[in-house]
């Protein structure tokens, strides 16, 4: 890469290369752009990532990324306390808030139980969830967890500790809008029959 590019230049590209979905060209392409900028926007850009790092961390409460030390959906009081929705990361109640229609609490558990790669149910925050879900306000905890292998052996893992305490459901998995039925994977096809509601 020193060949193409002078020292500097090079470094720059394979740190944007480390970013996830970032690949050589458009890692090419923000390194040129970050170049061309006035000093003052490249100092902004490098200031944001520090304070980002530096002053973002996780809500006391629910694992979410906050910059306080409870996050903002914890500290909502119109938000609906008996609903626990559970995700795996942050990515997850992004997504979910995004679709305006949740208006229950979260829960971030940090990652997926993954034999495989090591993880095991003590390095996610599995206990604070069962401490929160034994709580008399919360009625319904919701497992918002992607269909994979590591996230079926957490569903059902998280099955089996909650529900003595509290109604566990989970989010059904169907069809994109526009989709046809003959594309669809059988896994997709069998959790939109799971996940049937009534026509009214």
């Amino acid at each position: 890469m020193s060949t193409v590019y002078t020292r500097p230049l090079a470094r720059l590209v394979e740190q944007f290369q480390r970013l996830p979905g970032i690949g050589p060209k458009t890692a090419q392409r923000l390194a040129l752009h970050v170049i061309k900028r006035p000093e003052s926007e490249v100092k902004a850009l490098a200031q944001a990532l520090l304070d980002a790092k530096q002053q973002v961390g996780l809500c006391s409460i629910c694992f979410h990324l906050s910059a306080d030390p409870i996050c903002d959906i914890c500290r909502t009081p119109s938000r609906d306390e008996s609903l626990i929705c559970v995700v795996a990361d942050s990515r997850d109640v992004i997504a979910i808030e995004k679709t305006r229609e949740y208006r229950g609490k979260y829960h971030v558990l940090g990652g997926l139980i993954s034999p495989m790669d090591g993880i095991t149910p003590d390095q996610l925050q599995i206990q604070p969830l069962i401490h929160r879900a034994s709580q008399a306000t919360v009625q319904e905890v919701i497992l918002a967890i992607n269909p994979s292998v590591e996230g079926e052996t957490t569903t059902l893992y998280l099955a089996h500790l909650l529900n003595p305490f509290v109604n566990v459901t989970r989010i059904a998995f169907g069809l994109p809008m526009g989709g046809d039925l003959e594309y669809a994977d059988e896994v997709t096809l069998a959790r939109a029959l799971e996940g049937r509601q009534r026509v009214q």
